[in-house]
C-alpha cells in the first residue's frame, strides 16, 4: 500500500537519462477553446447522447443535467488546479500518479482509456441518423468511417485541426439554437413541466421519475459535459498553460452547459406529447416544428458535428496514449511506437492506435458502450477528486498554479456525492467496468511495480 503514496517525483529522479518526447506548443486560447468545445461537441451529445436520457427520465432530463452540471463545476475546478500544477499530455493520470501515487496514477489512466476509446464510437453510431434525410445508412458501418475519416485528420498539424473544427463548431452551435428557438416558440407545456418528474411508460401513460432514477442518470449526465477536461490534455501543447487550462476548462463547461441544456429545456417544453418525448426523436419534432428543409439543415449540421467530434476526440486520445509511452506504461518496443512523431508533430502510431479500434467499438451494443462509460467517467471523477484534495500538500503548496475556490470543502463534497452516483449504477456495469481495472490492476502488480525504476515513470514537461 505503500506504493500508492509514494511520490512519483522519486521515480522520475531515478531516470535522469530519460529523454521524454516533446510535443509542439503551437495553439493559445482561442484554438484550444475551439478544440475543447468541440471534444465536448454539444450538438452531437445534444442529438445522440440526450435523447437516451430523454427515454428514461422524461421531463427530468432538463433536471438531471442541470444536477450533472453543478457537479461538474467542482469537477472543473479540480482540473484547473491540477492541470495547471501538472501541465502534462497524460491529463488525469499524470496529475493522480503525482498527487496520490502511482498506482492511482494508472488506475485512472486505465479509466481515462476506457472512456478515450468508448466516447468516440457511442457519438460517430449517431451519423446514420442525421444522415437519414438524404440517404438511409447502416450505423454501425457509418460510425466505423467516421472513425476512420476522424483517424485521418488526427494525422495533420494541431493547429490546422483547430481551424478546422472551430469551423464545424459554428455549425453544430448554430443547430442547437435553431432547435432551441423552435422549441420555445411552439411550446405545449409551462415552465413547471421541467421540474414535473414525468415519463411515458410501455403503454404511454404516464409515469413517475423517481429521486433515484435522477441520480442513476447523473452517470450520463456527467458524460454530457465531460469533454471540457480536453484543455489538460492540450497542456503541453498550449502556450502559456498556467494561465490558459484553468481559462479553457472553466469556460468551456459553461458554454457547453448552456448550449445543450438551452435546448433540452426547449424540447421538453415544446414536444407534442408526453410519448413523442419519451421517444427522443428530436429530428422529427424540429421538422413537425417547422419544414422538411429546416429538419434536413439541421440534421446534417448535427452529422458535421460528431465528425467534428470524432476528430478532436482521436487527437485528444492519442495524445493519452503517447504520454503513456513516454512514461513508460509498457514494454519497450510498444513504448517506441507509441511515442513515434510523424511529419506534423502528431503522434501518428498512437492515433492509429486509438482511432482503428474505435472503428471496431461500433459493432458492440450500444447500452454496454453507455453503461460502461457512465461507470468509468465517475469512477475517473472520484480519483481526479482525491488528487485535487492532496493538492496543497509537501512542494506543490507553494507552485504557482490556478488554485480553486471552496478547497478542501469541494473535492469532499464531490467524492461524498461520486461515491454515491456510483453505488447507484446498473451492476453489470460496474462488474464489467470493475473486470476491466482488476485485469489492470494484475498488471500493475506483475510488470509495472516489480520494474518501478524503468516502468511507469510519469514525467511532468517544463510549462
Amino acid at each position: 500500500m505503500t506504493d500508492t503514496l509514494r511520490p512519483v517525483e522519486t521515480a522520475v529522479a531515478q531516470a535522469p537519462d530519460r529523454q521524454p518526447g516533446k510535443l509542439k506548443r503551437s495553439i493559445g486560447v482561442v484554438g484550444g477553446t475551439l478544440l475543447t468545445l468541440s471534444c465536448v461537441t454539444p450538438a452531437s451529445t445534444l442529438f445522440v447522447v440526450v435523447p437516451d436520457l430523454f427515454g428514461s427520465l422524461g421531463t427530468a432530463t432538463a433536471l438531471t443535467i442541470a444536477i450533472g452540471s453543478l457537479l461538474c463545476v467542482a469537477v472543473a475546478f479540480c482540473y484547473s488546479e491540477l492541470g495547471t500544477l501538472i501541465p502534462s499530455a497524460g491529463g488525469e493520470y499524470a496529475m493522480v500518479s503525482t498527487m496520490a501515487g502511482r498506482l492511482a496514477g494508472w488506475l485512472v489512466f486505465v479509466l481515462s482509456l476506457l472512456v478515450v476509446m468508448i466516447v468516440p464510437p457511442v457519438i460517430a453510431m449517431g451519423t446514420a441518423d442525421y444522415l437519414a434525410p438524404l440517404v438511409h445508412l447502416d450505423p454501425s458501418w457509418t460510425g466505423a468511417s467516421v472513425m476512420l475519416l476522424a483517424t485521418l485528420a488526427g494525422l495533420l498539424d494541431l493547429r490546422a485541426n483547430a481551424w478546422i473544427t472551430g469551423v464545424f463548431l459554428v455549425l453544430e452551435v448554430i443547430a442547437a439554437a435553431v432547435v432551441a428557438v423552435l422549441g420555445f416558440t411552439h411550446p405545449e407545456r409551462g415552465a413547471d413541466s421541467l421540474v414535473s418528474m414525468q415519463v411515458a411508460g410501455p403503454d404511454g401513460a404516464p409515469d413517475t421519475v423517481t429521486g433515484l432514477l435522477v441520480v442513476s442518470g447523473l452517470a450520463i449526465a456527467l458524460f454530457v459535459t465531460q469533454g471540457f477536461s480536453t484543455a489538460v490534455y492540450l497542456s503541453e501543447e498550449l502556450e502559456n498553460p498556467r494561465r490558459t487550462v484553468a481559462r479553457t476548462v472553466l469556460a468551456t463547461l459553461a458554454i457547453s452547459a448552456v448550449i445543450i441544456l438551452v435546448p433540452v429545456a426547449a424540447i421538453t417544453l415544446g414536444a407534442p406529447d408526453l410519448a413523442a418525448l419519451t421517444g427522443g426523436d428530436i429530428g422529427t419534432m424540429v421538422t413537425a416544428w417547422s419544414t422538411t428543409a429546416v429538419g434536413t439543415f439541421v440534421s446534417l449540421c448535427v452529422a458535421l458535428a460528431i465528425i467534428n467530434a470524432g476528430i478532436v476526440m482521436v487527437i485528444q486520445n492519442s495524445r493519452v496514449l503517447f504520454a503513456s509511452a513516454r512514461d513508460k506504461a509498457w514494454p519497450e518496443p510498444v513504448n517506441t511506437l507509441f511515442s513515434r512523431l510523424g511529419r506534423f508533430g502528431s503522434p501518428w502510431v498512437s492515433t492509429l492506435a486509438v482511432g482503428v479500434p474505435g472503428a471496431a467499438l461500433c459493432f458492440v451494443n450500444l447500452d454496454t458502450l453507455y453503461g460502461v462509460t457512465g461507470v468509468s467517467v465517475t469512477g475517473m471523477y472520484l480519483l481526479v477528486a482525491v488528487a485535487a484534495l492532496l493538492s496543497r500538500r509537501g512542494p506543490h503548496r507553494h507552485t504557482q498554479a490556478w488554485r480553486m475556490p471552496l478547497w478542501p470543502a469541494a473535492p469532499l463534497l464531490l467524492i461524498v456525492v461520486l461515491l454515491y452516483v456510483l453505488m447507484q449504477q446498473d451492476p453489470t456495469y460496474l462488474l464489467w467496468t470493475g473486470g476491466i481495472t482488476a485485469a489492470a490492476t494484475l498488471y500493475w502488480a506483475l510488470y509495472l511495480r516489480p520494474r518501478r525504476e524503468t516502468r511507469w515513470l510519469v514525467s511532468v514537461p517544463e510549462a
